[in-house]
């Protein structure tokens, strides 16, 4: 599989393009890496996928444990090797059991988590396989969350699936990491 977008020599990138990449690496993040090459492509962009990210996963209103759990589920979903390869380690380092960690992966139902994650976990299945929420699982989101918590989830949803279609369609490499592979 051929890098379609792969990263563009520092000096090779424009002035909007510099300005974006560097406001990146001064943030959380500390580096440029995963989505953020190919969408160098587009600086604008760039900038509000990464603040929205930044937002998403920093502070989210459901907490850094249980937004890293949303994003493995919607990795796996994608069969999104770079997401994976980043989230898994830091669910795993945030609380999550490496065995739900591992069923996750392997498309299977965890078979013990807290009733947080099960929540979580649950919810983002409805929404990335049924392509909604059942009335009985967005309110018992939305008494374990509030309203906020539960946008928030679903933000988490839509902007890994953004990344994962676009990393899937440049057929952006996973990095190295401590993560097995998530198989076919």
């Amino acid at each position: 599989m051929t890098d379609r977008l792969g990263p563009i020599p520092f000096e090779q990138l424009s002035e909007p393009q510099r300005v974006v990449a560097q406001a990146v690496i001064d943030g959380p993040r500390g580096a440029l890496y995963g989505p953020f090459v190919p969408l160098l492509r587009s600086p604008e962009l760039m900038a509000a996928a990464q603040a929205m990210g930044e937002y998403l996963r920093y502070r989210s209103a459901i907490g850094t444990r249980l937004s890293e759990l949303a994003i493995l589920v919607t990795a796996r979903q994608w069969s999104q090797q770079v997401e994976w390869a980043i989230h898994a380690p830091l669910a795993l380092h945030n609380g999550v059991a490496g065995s739900t960690i591992e069923a996750i992966a392997a498309r299977r139902r965890p078979a013990e988590m807290p009733a947080d994650e099960t929540l979580v976990h649950d919810f983002c299945l409805e929404l990335q396989q049924r392509r909604m929420v059942s009335d009985h699982t967005y309110a018992a989101a939305v008494a374990m969350f509030g309203e906020r918590g539960v946008v928030d989830l679903m933000g988490i949803n839509g902007y890994y699936t953004f990344l994962s279609m676009l990393m899937n369609g440049a057929q952006t490499p996973a990095p190295a990491s401590s993560a097995a592979p998530l198989p076919e």
